[in-house]
């Protein structure tokens, strides 16, 4: 609460102390602070902080910043007070408005990254900097290939149920992650293995599926992305332990990661993560070619 209380008072020393105070008082009736408690991500306040800096230079209130870029008084005091973390389009108009040079869209992926849950955002700094990423998904579309539609269903689905805002965050970052895709430098090799069974699950209505199938098929056209469908048909094979993901990072070290009911487990030990590259080779002589499967998928995405 003495953070947030601190960025009320600073603004009585300036020019447009009256102006951000009432600002924020008017704020505070729609969206009465709480005690956050220690969750919410650092990051979050360090752009806060530093929005209110630009702004404040610029000589506009919060109130005159909202208007210009198209959001509420309460939206921004809350995204300068770090309880709400700011989205892209939020930070590309801040930067247009206040003549930013850069400043806070050097953030936005901090800013992105946090909104993911705590026990994968490790883990996402490995993807960031990894030049191949390998994965084996026997339940669900993986997440970097996922529709906002299909991330918003399966978010829905979960227990306990999320808070709306908790599920628009991980909706939001999950799409953010997505740029790792068409990133060009350094452009990352990734490769998918996705279960049949996985494709065919009903994960919202039908029209979802069919989107995210097409989306499926969008994204294996990339120069940097193989797409690999294991068959039901297939039975027995080497990936039934469960889902896995390997990297390997610019200085050629290589990682993986399995993550189960939100729980992570990371290795990095030569002869484990050996075991591993093996398996996954083993896995992709397994699975349908990337032909086959696009064609699978193009005939399930027409059968619905």
């Amino acid at each position: 609460m003495g953070r947030k209380g601190r960025g009320i008072v600073r603004t009585a020393r300036d020019g447009h102390g009256t102006r951000d105070a009432r600002d924020t008082r008017a704020a505070g009736r729609t969206a009465r602070t709480k005690e956050e408690g220690p969750d919410l991500p650092g990051v979050w306040s360090a752009y806060g902080v530093l929005l209110q800096h630009v702004r404040k230079r610029a000589g506009l209130s919060q109130q005159q910043l909202g208007d210009a870029i198209g959001y509420s008084l309460e939206q921004v005091a809350s995204v300068e007070q770090g309880r709400r973390p700011a989205k892209a389009v939020f930070t590309a108009a801040a930067e247009r408005v206040l003549q930013a040079g850069g400043v806070l869209d050097v953030l936005q992926d901090e800013v992105d990254r946090a909104k993911l849950p705590r026990f994968f955002r490790n883990v996402a700094l490995l993807e960031a900097e990894a030049l191949s990423r390998f994965s084996y998904d026997p339940l669900l579309v993986p997440g970097l290939l996922q529709t906002e539609a299909y991330a918003q269903a399966l978010l829905d689905a979960h227990f306990p149920p999320l808070d709306e805002e908790v599920i628009e965050q991980r909706v939001a970052a999950r799409l953010a992650r997505q740029a790792l895709l068409s990133r060009k430098s350094p452009r990352t090799v990734f490769v998918f293995v996705v279960e049949e069974d996985a494709l065919r699950r009903a994960v919202g209505s039908k029209a979802v599926v069919r989107e995210q199938l097409e989306r499926l098929l969008a994204c294996s056209r990339m120069r940097n992305v193989e797409l690999q469908v294991m068959p039901t048909a297939r039975g027995a094979h080497s990936g039934l332990n469960g889902p896995m993901v390997l990297l390997e990072s610019r200085d050629r070290r290589r990682h993986v990661y399995v993550d189960a009911q939100g729980v992570v487990t990371v290795r990095s030990d030569d002869d484990e993560v050996s075991e591993f590259w093996l398996r996954y080779g083993m896995l992709r002589t397994q699975a349908l070619s990337t032909e086959e499967s696009c064609r699978l998928i193009e005939r399930m995405a027409g059968e619905l």
